[in-house]
């Protein structure tokens, strides 16, 4: 069967994501194929189709989505057809209108959470579950840093860290963002175009600094992250939007305050089914208890992926994006 989907054959800006048709066949054993109702859209992808992670060309990009079963392997008893399911992180190819995952992969999503909403929060609530539970436990009375605070992982990580009992400080890059990190529990919202969040923060702080450091921009704002940390404190990085980290990242900058420097990535924290299904299961638990306010602030049709991307690099975005087949309309 034929289906419409974003394929890349080269590398370079958004101008790259182009509407074709391509070939599904049937899933083999161990498989399932959804037909995809929301598709997240997330920065990685943006990383893969500008070539800084690498996949073989071409490929159809996205690591996101969630559907209904249209078909399943000849030896898959754990789902069947018209269960709703998503999937996170790997493979990548979640930008078309159908797709065939391995059934390990895919988790069961409760009645109660729409496909937009599911689809705009289970790889950035697991990545934050991850970022805020496992990588770095946030504890009441921690003082937490969030770059990019009205950003996708950004938003959970700080209304996450807030329920927690921390200190919230955001830094967004518009005036206009402000309202959302305030709204999504940051006590102190910095706009860092317009002030060094390194001075912002060590007055909020009176100068003892925070416990750990969210940062997903990468080259801009590595050093200053370094510097806002108190003694012993951890720097997470999960994200380079600004560009790579230095490199190379000297160890001897961590040495006059003995910090912790960590790249954690999902995948590693989610290594087989029940590791997965227990990440889902906390990302919709804290929805349904409303610790977790999320909505999908930006739709796009399916072919229009590449508007979605300028849009996110432009910084015109705050919280989600999805975008949805072109045969279902908004």
């Amino acid at each position: 069967m034929w289906v419409k989907a974003i394929k890349v054959h080269e590398l370079g800006g958004p101008e790259v994501l182009s509407w074709e048709d391509v070939e599904i066949g049937d899933p083999k054993e161990g498989e399932i194929r959804i037909k995809n109702k929301a598709i997240g859209v997330n920065y990685v992808d943006i990383y893969y189709r500008t070539g800084l992670h690498r996949a073989p060309l071409p490929f159809i990009p996205g690591k996101e989505a969630v559907g209904v079963v249209s078909a399943v392997g000849p030896d898959v008893t754990s789902f069947k057809v018209g269960d709703v399911v998503g999937y996170a992180d790997n493979p990548m190819g979640s930008y078309a209108e159908e797709q065939i995952i391995p059934a390990s992969v895919a988790i069961p999503i409760p009645p109660a959470i729409d496909y937009k909403t599911a689809a705009s929060v289970l790889l950035k609530g697991m990545t934050a579950y991850v970022l805020v539970r496992q990588a770095f436990k946030v504890q009441r009375g921690h003082t937490v840093l969030v770059h990019a605070a009205a950003g996708g992982v950004g938003s959970l990580l700080c209304q996450w860290a807030n329920a927690l009992g921390t200190t919230v400080i955001g830094t967004v890059s518009t005036e206009e963002k402000v309202g959302q990190a305030t709204q999504n529990g940051c006590r102190h919202v910095i706009v860092y175009t317009k002030e060094d969040f390194v001075t912002r923060v060590a007055e909020i702080t009176s100068g003892e600094g925070v416990h750990v450091v969210y940062d997903a921009v990468g080259k801009d704002t590595f050093q200053g992250s370094l510097a806002c940390l108190m003694s012993r404190g951890c720097m997470i990085s999960y994200g380079q939007s600004s560009g790579s980290r230095p490199d190379p990242v000297w160890l001897s900058d961590l040495a006059p305050k003995s910090l912790i420097l960590g790249r954690p990535g999902l995948m590693h924290y989610t290594t087989n089914h029940d590791e997965l299904l227990q990440a889902a299961s906390e990302v919709f638990a804290s929805i349904m208890a409303g610790v977790l306010q999320v909505h999908p602030n930006h739709v796009y049709l399916l072919s229009e992926a590449a508007r979605a991307h300028k849009d996110l690099e432009a910084r015109r975005t705050s919280g989600s994006i999805v975008l949805i087949p072109d045969s279902q309309r908004l």
